[in-house]
């Protein structure tokens, strides 16, 4: 009996060490010097099939306090340890601090993002998803701007009404987008909303209140609503994961109306934190198998789904959230599936 279970020991270390061995490719570097430019993503990708998975070979090195955080300079190195492959860090000159004993200067590099910091931009354009339509149809609204002006932009005036407090300064603008329900349960999931821009309260009376448009996306239209800033960081320093629960969900639509999807765009699904999803989750996407007809018994047959491409989730709510398409093998549309990598 206890040859038994010691045999069935060594036999599941194996099978997990074999496992460890097929996260990485075949043509996998021993070593990389990481270099400005770099990101996460790409460096995973160079050793791992499956870059998410990172986290779970990493190795932290007793003498760097966070070794998720990269530097160009570093030194990435593949070592076994007890048997296991490991990818370990070796701190090169790129996080330190250089003084000279006649000038002065601290070029402390910056830590490299996970995903381009060009694509982490699109964050910001992302938007914000209401739970309740009230949440927003409650909000204070444009009414115009200067000399009876219909739209307005970053430096203009413009006329709100609406509940304003005293202690309430700063607004961003949104405007109404599309509302979701899920395609399967009809459950209603959420209200998505643009963000325009962001103003300033200088002036108030009554429930009318004068704002000045401190930056905008695009024009400031009569009608927009204001609400209070949304409080959430954007973080350059995701740590991609699985998610810890079964996902199988749809992408419901691209903010602002793009049609085909690619590399890096912005995406909504039907999945939220409810659903197990977090910051970070990454889930393979699927183009949908088209429709043909079986000419030989003449029915309709739906072709297997195709793995396209990954994304991660960047902002979930509870019904619903934001991803970004980290990588894309062919294009993708509003109803492809999401499920676990």
């Amino acid at each position: 009996m206890r040859k038994t279970l010691v045999g069935l020991l060594m036999l599941s270390m194996s099978i997990f060490a074999q496992a460890q061995d097929a996260v990485f490719k075949d043509n996998h570097p021993e070593r990389y010097e990481v270099v400005r430019g770099d990101t996460l993503w790409d460096i995973a990708g160079r050793f791992l099939s499956l870059p998410w998975k990172w986290p779970e070979i990493w190795h932290a090195n007793p003498q760097i306090a966070n070794p998720h955080l990269i530097y160009p300079g570093d030194i990435i190195s593949l070592v076994y340890i007890d048997g296991q492959p490991r990818l370990t860090v070796n701190r090169g000159q790129g996080g330190t601090i250089r003084l000279s004993p006649t000038v002065r200067s601290t070029p402390v590099a910056e830590a490299i993002p996970t995903i381009p910091l060009e694509a982490i931009n699109a964050f910001l354009r992302a938007g914000r998803i209401f739970e309740s339509p009230a949440e927003l149809e409650g909000a204070p609204y444009i009414i115009g701007g200067q000399a009876e002006s219909v739209i307005a932009g970053a430096g203009n005036r413009v006329y709100a009404r609406g509940e304003v407090t005293d202690d309430q300064k700063v607004f961003a603008v949104y405007r109404r987008g599309k509302s979701y329900s899920d395609p399967v349960t009809g459950e209603f999931l959420g209200l998505h909303a643009d963000e325009i821009g962001q103003s300033t309260v200088v002036a108030h009376e009554r429930d009318i209140a004068t704002l000045v448009i401190n930056r905008s996306n695009e024009e400031v239209r009569v009608g927009d609503r204001l609400l209070e800033t949304e409080e959430r960081a954007v973080n350059s320093t995701f740590f991609p994961s699985d998610p810890d629960r079964e996902i199988d969900g749809l992408i419901l639509d691209v903010p602002r109306g793009v049609k085909q999807i690619g590399q890096f765009d912005v995406v909504i699904i039907n999945k939220g934190s409810r659903d197990g999803l977090v910051e970070g989750s990454v889930l393979a996407i699927f183009k949908a198998g088209e429709v043909v007809r079986d000419r030989i018994s003449n029915e309709s047959v739906r072709l297997p789904d195709e793995r396209a491409g990954l994304l991660m989730v960047f902002r979930p709510y509870e019904r619903m959230s934001y991803g970004i398409v980290l990588n894309a093998t062919r294009q993708m549309a509003a109803m492809d599936r999401v499920r676990n990598p």
